[in-house]
């Protein structure tokens, strides 16, 4: 199935690449999904509405790899990511409304403050792992 204008189709090997800078919004979809196939319209419309944003749709049969790293139990399902840091993912079909809302509030985020925590937290964990093996 071709991509809609707009939208990018993510594999496996292109996806650090598509990921790497900016809003990335991806699809996980199937074609024998019903569910997906009545979202599709609604990602390909926002798709056009910002073009600022990457609209990404991997397909799960094509990639049962990226699905399973991602731990998709659901399709549709929708990841987001911003300056390849992942965000969250939302099963289930999604509104165009909750799509824009869902946009706005990822570029409102300080990813510099968001790197800090991220940051501290690994450097806990990292501690918190050296200082159990140290017993």
């Amino acid at each position: 199935m071709a991509n809609a204008p707009g939208t990018v189709t993510v594999t496996d090997a292109t996806f650090d690449q598509i990921v790497e800078h900016g809003i990335v919004l991806i699809d996980f979809w199937a074609a024998w999904c019903g569910p997906c196939r009545a979202f599709a319209p609604v990602f390909e419309a926002a798709a056009a509405r910002h073009p600022d944003v990457v609209f990404g749709k991997v397909d799960t049969e094509a990639e049962p790899g990226l699905a399973r790293e991602f731990e998709i139990s659901a399709i549709p399902t929708l990841m987001v990511l911003r300056d390849g840091i992942m965000l969250g993912a939302q099963p289930g079909v999604m509104s165009a409304r909750a799509i824009d809302d869902l946009i706005r509030q990822v570029a409102a985020l300080d990813m510099d403050a968001l790197r800090e925590t991220i940051a501290a937290r690994e450097a806990a964990a990292a501690a918190a792992s050296a200082a159990t093996i140290a017993r």
